[in-house]
This record gives structure tokens, C-alpha cells and sequence, in this order.
């Protein structure tokens, strides 16, 4: 068995590359245990070689004496190895880009500065031929995102070293081509560039580390990208794309209200006449949604982006004449199989009349129930809360999928394709962590309650203890019925009814870790030239957010006295293996993103901890989490789904707003055509 790891991934590497050769055209591939074939050590490849190919006799001895001379994994192995360092300068800086490595970017950009005319072609040259090596090897799935970002982090600081000198070229220039009465010239790597993608999240959304890892990804591709950052407007979307002269748009946003913006701007490039693709990612986007809800609205291009692995072929396709019109028909094809499925099976979806789901509620024997009372009524509040303490309940699965590694911590580590790099990343995860909490970085806040409540039909009446004033919070209810079923649930169900004479309890609570993360994540981004590190802070302040509602149930199920005795490890945490649930609005079981407002009242969350919303509801900051908590035995979560009209109409009047407006809220919802 060979034991050096560097061994391995040569071997792997030259023997897909004389397979390919051979006529392979597919294959299932280790992308993490591959190196580039051209830059394996002559000896160490003609070594491998002679294994595969089976040339000598004596290739395995020969080979297994030769491993141990290349037992460098990785980075600092990368860094500290002398060899790479007398390479031309070209080279140097293609192997730092497709490495990730920065440490002598600065001086190799310089050494390159002085043997070029001018400081533009340094970019022009072998920092995009460096970066279209990276692009290549993304795209034939060798590397993976996080490497990716850390090629742009290089990049960007070599940028970043020439932009002086190209603003002193460019004024010294126009200063005698005005001497002259010419034109002045405009210094700009944008004319080698491939296309120019307006990106932006859409108005009163503040969700971005999606749509930041598609911008690092198509620049790395050496396509322009114009962020626009985050709760943008359409005016201003199209503004820019129209004076940017923009061949792409892409749209980004999180939560469902969004969805409503991004149908709203296709009909408007519809109504102004834009003819440019339009690009739709998301985590609450889907293919299937904007093929029903968003495509039919606008005559030209509009594709889903599920990965930022496959923005880069969808915009090459789209910018490509030659490849446009099959892209293009492919695309249309499928929306239009999508809205035919979708029409097939909302026909075929049996909706209940509201009357007959609210007879078939889901019913709970309130006489006999335990119903446990809270330690306390009103408020408490924790400020500056020690991040340290909410680091143990971290889960750390959705960090990965945020990297685009899929697999579940900590048995993502034994996976053989992403394994490598997810060490990697976790690694550096950890190190910036360890830093945020030992400085302080971020602040994290919370506020949680518990109130006398009732329900009343489909509401939870929740009393003020001292005011003597009630607020009321409508729910909805499932009508879809599916083979099996036998009720019908609301939230509302697992409060008890007036009727009942007794007593019952809901909780509330708002957290947030992201106190600090913009300023932490700009001045990354902005004045280190490093999008890896930002994007990261954002990573992890959603992940130590999702932690703080963990440990915060965690507090008030031992607070409400039924989960006082809970001994659970953080994979049982993890996994809901307790008592009760904590649903939060614009998910499944409350999708009315309109009712925040009214549980910020209940709690003062904004005064309390900082968190403020957005025009659409959104959080800000984007690291923060809010819901309610109920205590029934029988809670679980589930999905509303489809409603029908007679719901819709009742929730209007429950909630005294107008039916249009909770149409408009409730669009991915209705189980009809408003």
C-alpha cells in the first residue's frame, strides 16, 4: 500500500488521464484525491506511469521506494516545498491560484509587474490564464467550491496590489491625452472579460452568502459580476443592468416573500422590453416554481441556479451563440414538463372545504391532559450571551451544504469524494471560530417568554399578565388530504380550547448571532481582499444562531418544568428527540410571514435584542431566528401546504386584512388561481 497521500493522488491522477485518452467517457471519480497531471513531479508521474502502464518489471518496488520522498498533504506542505518557488513567475502565480495559496502572491504580482509594459496585462495575462486553469478544473468537478473561493481570495489581493499602479497609468495618461484634446482612456481588466452579470438580492430579503459564492465563481471564470448586495429594489436592478450593459441578471433570496419580488421583476423586464437572461437562486427557489410561477411571465431566458457549480455552465450556455438556442430549448422544455406536472397534480389533489378540516382537526383529550405551568410569565432577556456556551450545540451538517459538500458531520469526513476537503474547511471553520469567540467578534442576543393562552376556533389568544389585553394570532390549517389521513392539523390544535375551562401556555422567543458579522464579513471582503473568510463569518454566525434557538428551547423546556429532567447528547438535541417544538413564521406550519411583526411586539424583540424587519419581513440581521414555542406532548411539525379559498377568505377576516393582501403573502400556498 502506497502511504503518501501525495502518492495516491498522483496515481489516481494518471490514471484518469491515460483512461480518458484511452476512450472513457464516464466514470465515478475521487475529485478530493486528484491532482492537475501537469503538475506531478516528472519523476513521481513517470513512476506512476510505469505502474498503470505496466512498463517495467520492477514499477511497484520502484514506486513504493520513491512515496515517501512525497509525504506533503496540502496546503502548508504546498507552501513550505522550496521547488515550486524557483518556477517562472507565470507559473508560480497559476500554481497559487489553483492551490489557494496567498503567502507570496504580493511579491510574485510584483516580480510579474516588472516584466510586463503595463500593470493591466499582468491581469489580463497569467492571472487569468491562472484563474481559467481553476475554472477548468471546477468545472470537470477537481475542485471543489471552498477551493474555488480561496483562488478568488488570491486573485483579488493580486488585484487589489495592481490597482495603484493602473490608477497612476490611467491618470497619467489622460492627463496628456487631455493635454492633446483626445479621449481619455478607461484602465479596466472588464475588456477580456467573458460577460457582465448584474447579481443582486431582492428587495427586503438580507439573505447573501448564496449569491456572494455565485459572484466569486463566475469571476473566477473571468466573467464580470456586479453585486448589488442585499434588499435591492427592481428599479434599481434593472437600472444598473441597463447602464452596466448588462448580458446577464441573476436574482437571489431566502425567504418565501421573495419569491412574490422575483415574479415581480420578470414583469417588469417583460414591460421594459429586456431581452437578457434572467437567473433565479435561492434557497426557497426551486426549478419547479420558476417554471410555474416566474417563466410565464417573461418572453426570454429565465433558468434556475440550485448550485453555484452550475451557474457557470448555465451563463457560458447563455452567452455562447453557438450554444444558446439548444441551452435555451432544453430549458423551455423542462419548464414546460414542470407546469404540466404541476397542473396533473393539482388536479389530482383532493382539497378539503375548511368546514370539513376544521371538523377533522386534530383532536387532543384536553380534560386529562398534562398541562405543565412555566417557571414564569413575561419576558427574560439574555444580552451579550457567551458564544462559548452556545458552540456545543452547533450542527454542523448544513454548514457543509453551504460549501456544497454533501454529506452529514461528522461521517462527511469518511466520504471518499468530499471528505478531504470538508476537513479542510471544517478546519478552517474552527480556527475562525476559535478566534470570533475568543475576541468577541460577533454579539449574541435573546429574548424569550412564556403567556397564559387559549384557542378560539383557529387562533391562540395569548392574555398580557398586568395589562388585562389579549393578542390574538391566526393560524391556518391543512386541507390537502393525503391517502392515509386522518386529520387535519393547525398549530392552534395543540393549545387548549376556551371551551375547555382551562389554561394553557405559548412561548416565543428571537435570537441572533449576527451582531457584528456584516463588519466582520466586509472588512474580509473589502480590506483583506478575502471573500473565503467572509463568507465564512456568514457560515458561522448562522450556524452559532441555529445553535442559540437550540440551547434557548433547550432553557425553556427545563423552564416550563416537562423537560427539567431531559439528559440529551447534542446529536439527540440535534435531531429533536425531546418534547415539544419551536415552528418559526414563513415556514411550513405558519407560512404567514405577516405575523412577525405581532410576536416582536409580544416580545419587544427589536428594543430587546436589535433584530429589526425588513419591509418583507426578513431579519436583520441575517443571523437571527424567531418562533414560538408549544409544549403539547403530541406537537410535531408539519406542512400547510395548498389552502383553499373558503380558508383564505376566513383567514382574511381573522386577521382583518384584505383578501389581496393575503393573497399576495400566502401565493405559494393557494390551492387556487387568485
Amino acid at each position: 500500500m502506497i502511504s503518501s497521500a501525495t502518492s495516491r493522488k498522483a496515481m489516481h491522477s494518471v490514471f484518469l488521464f491515460h483512461a480518458i485518452k484511452a476512450g472513457m467517457d464516464m466514470g465515478i471519480v475521487n475529485a478530493g484525491q486528484l491532482e492537475v497531471y501537469d503538475q506531478i513531479p516528472q519523476e513521481l508521474r513517470d513512476a506512476c506511469e510505469d505502474v498503470i502502464l505496466n512498463r517495467r518489471p520492477d514499477s511497484t518496488e520502484r514506486l513504493l521506494e520513491l512515496a515517501p520522498k512525497y509525504k506533503g498533504t496540502g496546503e502548508v506542505a504546498d507552501t513550505r516545498d522550496a521547488e515550486w518557488r524557483s518556477w517562472p513567475v507565470e507559473k508560480r502565480l497559476e500554481h497559487a491560484l489553483v492551490k489557494g495559496m496567498d503567502q507570496f502572491v504580493v511579491a510574485d504580482t510584483e516580480e510579474a509587474r516588472q516584466q510586463f509594459p503595463r500593470p493591466i496585462e499582468v491581469i489580463e495575462g497569467p492571472l487569468m490564464a491562472g484563474m481559467n486553469v481553476v475554472g477548468d478544473l471546477f468545472g470537470a468537478g477537481k475542485m471543489f467550491l471552498p477551493q474555488v473561493v480561496k483562488s478568488a481570495r488570491v486573485m483579488k489581493k493580486a488585484v487589489a496590489y495592481l490597482e495603484p499602479f493602473m490608477e497612476a497609468e490611467k491618470a497619467a495618461n489622460n492627463a496628456e491625452k487631455e493635454a492633446r484634446g483626445e479621449a481619455v482612456e478607461q484602465a479596466s481588466a472588464r475588456n477580456s472579460s467573458r460577460g457582465r452579470i448584474v447579481l443582486a438580492t431582492v428587495k427586503g430579503d438580507v439573505h447573501d452568502i448564496g449569491k456572494n459564492i455565485v459572484g466569486v465563481v463566475l469571476r473566477c471564470n473571468n466573467f464580470d459580476v456586479i453585486d448589488l448586495g442585499v434588499m435591492v429594489s427592481c428599479d434599481k436592478i434593472l437600472d444598473v443592468a441597463k447602464a452596466e450593459n448588462a448580458d446577464i441578471i441573476g436574482l437571489s433570496g431566502l425567504i418565501t416573500p421573495s419569491l412574490d419580488e422575483m415574479t415581480h421583476v420578470a414583469k417588469e423586464m417583460q414591460r421594459q422590453g429586456y431581452s437578457v437572461p434572467l437567473l433565479i437562486g435561492g434557497a426557497t427557489t426551486s426549478a419547479k416554481h420558476t417554471a410555474v410561477k416566474i417563466a410565464p411571465h417573461f418572453d426570454h431566458p429565465v433558468v434556475h441556479i440550485v448550485d453555484a457549480s452550475l451557474s457557470v455552465p448555465a451563463v457560458e450556455s447563455l452567452l455562447d451563440p453557438s450554444r444558446k438556442p439548444e441551452f435555451v430549448a432544453k430549458n423551455a422544455a423542462n419548464q414546460l414538463r414542470d407546469r404540466t406536472n404541476y397542473e396533473a397534480m393539482q388536479s389530482n389533489r383532493k382539497l378539503v372545504p375548511y368546514a370539513e378540516a376544521l371538523q377533522r382537526r386534530y383532536a387532543t383529550d384536553w380534560k386529562n391532559i398534562q398541562i405543565d405551568k412555566p417557571a414564569f410569565v413575561g419576558t427574560r432577556l439574555l444580552d451579550n450571551f457567551p458564544l462559548s456556551e452556545l458552540v456545543p450545540f452547533i450542527d454542523w451538517s448544513p454548514f457543509f451544504q453551504t460549501w456544497e459538500l454533501r454529506g452529514k458531520y461528522p461521517k462527511i469526513f469518511e466520504d471518499p469524494t468530499v471528505g478531504e476537503q470538508a476537513r479542510k474547511v471544517f478546519d478552517d471553520a474552527q480556527t475562525l471560530l476559535k478566534r470570533i469567540v475568543d475576541e468577541k467578534l460577533l454579539t449574541a442576543r435573546g429574548i424569550y417568554g412564556f403567556w397564559p393562552a387559549v384557542s378560539e376556533g383557529d387562533d391562540i389568544v395569548v392574555s398580557i399578565p398586568g395589562s388585562g389585553t389579549t393578542m390574538r394570532f391566526p393560524m391556518l390549517r391543512q386541507q390537502w388530504e393525503r391517502p392515509g389521513q386522518s386529520d387535519f392539523r393547525s398549530l392552534a390544535d395543540y393549545i387548549a380550547p376556551a371551551e375547555s375551562g382551562r389554561t394553557d401556555y405559548l412561548g416565543a422567543f428571537a435570537v441572533t448571532t449576527g451582531i457584528g458579522c456584516d463588519e466582520l464579513a466586509n472588512k474580509f471582503q473589502n480590506e483583506l481582499h478575502d471573500d473565503y473568510s467572509s463568507i465564512m463569518t456568514k457560515a458561522i454566525a448562522d450556524r452559532l444562531a441555529e445553535a442559540f434557538a437550540e440551547y434557548l428551547h433547550q432553557r425553556a423546556r427545563s423552564d416550563w418544568g416537562y423537560g427539567v429532567n431531559e439528559r440529551l447528547s447534542t446529536d439527540e438535541l440535534i435531531d429533536e428527540k425531546y418534547r415539544g417544538i419551536r415552528p418559526a413564521y414563513g415556514y411550513p406550519a405558519c407560512p404567514d410571514h405577516t405575523e412577525k411583526p405581532k410576536l416582536f411586539k409580544l416580545l419587544d424583540a427589536e428594543a430587546a435584542t436589535g433584530i429589526r424587519l425588513t419591509e418583507s419581513f426578513a431579519m436583520y440581521p441575517a443571523a437571527s431566528i424567531s418562533g414560538l414555542y408549544f409544549a403539547h406532548p403530541e406537537a410535531r411539525y408539519f406542512s400547510v401546504d395548498k389552502i383553499t379559498r373558503d380558508q383564505i377568505e376566513d383567514y382574511a377576516r381573522r386577521k382583518e386584512m384584505p383578501l389581496s393582501e393575503i393573497e399576495r403573502w400566502l401565493l405559494p400556498n393557494l390551492g387556487y388561481d387568485n
